[in-house]
């Protein structure tokens, strides 16, 4: 009798070993004394897909100072986020407009100019907006305070993370985290795409009102929800050249040579990528400063900053 209980008992191991193999990692709490930014990763398993927050080792590192002719925009998430982090009261904030002008990087120096304060931030993927609430339980009861960042964000009809983002946003049956803000860049305004079909929807009344359909009403409920919205324009000619200045000077670490061939440079790349953006400047200062010989100046590391008090 014997020898088959101990059959059953290593065959049943070996079920085990097999299973676990597909489980995710044990529920280790993030290493939050490490890192100042976060990545949200799903891992799919036999039993589902399941998230967890993933230390950046390195993150992108980037200043209010680099970023030029955005002043605006700079002085409103500074003093917004600055709030926040002193725990008084902050709004979400959506950035939209013109790809490259500074949207995201703007959310990075945030990061970096608060990081000292206790301020974190978390990435999050469109497709995993629907874990939302699972991240807010996670940081529910931390001292720090934690973006959520959301980048490039558009959705389609019927999406799974519009709910999810929208709920967060406004607040469900659950109450909305003191310590986390949702910060989410577009190229979209409303965050969805807007059919010509649509304007059949608006209805006029008789004393010349229009209102709009239930369709574009929805759509616009969602942007509706971010407290502030801060608008991103295309550069002008003399804006751009002034952004590949700086770029230029940073990567080089030196004072600018030529500037004449090198705006003329400039203004080529930028007719041959038909945009004149903060990200086109900086791809064109990367590549005359290689050209040139110039070392490209190695950013600074990111430093690892210890847990408030």
């Amino acid at each position: 009798m014997f020898p088959k209980v101990d059959k059953v008992l290593h065959r049943v191991e070996a079920l085990l070993e097999r299973v676990e193999k597909h489980l995710p990692d044990a529920d280790a709490a993030p290493d939050w004394d490490s890192f100042i930014a976060f990545r949200w990763r799903r891992q799919q398993t036999v039993f589902g897909a399941r998230g967890r927050l993933i230390g950046v080792a390195h993150p992108h590192v980037i200043t209010f100072a680099d970023l030029k002719d955005i002043d605006d925009q700079k002085e409103r998430i500074e003093s917004n986020t600055r709030q926040f982090v002193q725990g008084l009261s902050a709004n979400n904030i959506l950035l939209t407009g013109a790809r490259g002008t500074g949207k995201s990087s703007l959310v990075k120096a945030a990061l970096q100019r608060f990081a000292k304060d206790g301020l974190r931030l978390i990435e999050v993927d469109r497709a995993d907006l629907v874990d939302l609430p699972e991240i807010a339980d996670l940081v529910a009861n931390r001292p720090e305070r934690f973006i959520v960042f959301s980048d490039d964000l558009s959705f389609e009809a019927n999406d799974p993370g519009y709910k999810a983002l929208k709920s967060v946003l406004d607040g469900g049956i659950a109450a909305t985290n003191d310590n986390l803000l949702i910060y989410a860049t577009s190229n979209r305004r409303h965050l969805m795409p807007e059919k010509m079909s649509e304007n059949l929807e608006t209805k006029h009344t008789a004393d010349g009102e229009i209102h709009p359909g239930e369709t574009t009403e929805e759509k616009i409920s969602l942007s509706e929800r971010f407290g502030l919205w801060l608008s991103f324009y295309p550069f002008g000619q003399d804006e751009y050249l002034q952004i590949v200045d700086h770029w230029v000077a940073v990567l080089t670490r030196t004072r600018i040579g030529n500037a004449e061939a090198m705006h003329k440079a400039a203004l080529l790349w930028s007719l041959e990528r038909g945009s004149r953006s903060g990200r086109v400047a900086y791809q064109f200062a990367r590549d005359w400063a290689g050209q040139h010989g110039s070392p490209v100046a190695k950013k600074p590391a990111a430093r690892k900053t210890s847990r408030r008090k």
